[in-house]
């Protein structure tokens, strides 16, 4: 088995495990959270509240120790699908400026100082290969959706690149958490909700080290050759 291949059981592993994890509560305490759920969607703010609420939690994602993907579900499940996403949208769009604006100023001992500067020459090479499309794949994925914009600051990415692809894969996260959210509030579970907040980043990460893995192995090979 090679290298790639053992990384993609790996993961494939850590993702069964992370399912099971989230299913067994509910075989053991499913009513009980169906309940919760039920009363947690049906106590009502006015819509703009919490819309401001959760887009300034998106926009403040860097700061703030509260996961993107719990604000962004909860975005649709209250809100609503289309308002769940502009929420979503706006707030994400937002944080994305303020990233790359860090970025610009702090320069590269902020960056360091998040991911390490492994990830900061992975960086390197990603927008080496691809320009700032490199944003769009990392935008589901924990810690580093948020390390690759303050990297488009350091970099001094052009504004325009940034700024499209930031909108483009905002849109699509946006929509797809919302959807989720959305979902989950009509049917009342919570099961839809918690396991939307958690596989998809779980699988965005899955699928970028896969894909990574992939590409390293191919180089291996044709230097080799």
């Amino acid at each position: 088995m090679n290298r790639g291949t053992r990384r993609a059981v790996g993961w494939m592993g850590f993702c069964g495990v992370l399912l099971l994890l989230l299913l067994v509560p509910f075989f053991l305490w499913g009513a009980d959270l169906e309940l919760a759920a039920r009363g947690f969607l049906g106590t009502r703010r006015p819509d703009w509240q919490v819309a401001l609420v959760l887009g300034g939690l998106l926009a403040g994602d860097l700061a703030l120790p509260v996961p993107s993907s719990l604000a962004a579900t909860g975005a649709g499940a209250l809100l609503g699908f289309w308002r769940g996403t502009l929420t979503c949208w706006a707030g994400m769009t937002v944080g994305c400026v303020l990233g790359y604006l860090l970025g610009a100023r702090a320069g590269g001992a902020a960056l360091r100082r998040m991911v390490g500067e492994s990830e900061v020459a992975r960086f390197a090479r990603l927008a080496e290969r691809h320009g700032p499309w490199f944003l769009v794949a990392l935008r589901a994925v924990p810690v580093l959706a948020e390390a690759s914009v303050v990297f488009a600051g350091v970099s001094r990415m052009p504004w325009r690149g940034f700024l499209t692809a930031s909108l483009l894969a905002n849109l699509g996260i946006s929509a797809t958490y919302a959807a989720v959210g959305a979902s989950a509030a009509r049917a009342g579970s919570f099961l839809i909700f918690f396991a939307g907040m958690v596989l998809l980043p779980a699988a965005a990460l899955w699928l970028v080290r896969y894909a990574t893995a992939r590409r390293a192995h191919a180089e291996r090979n044709q230097t080799r050759s």
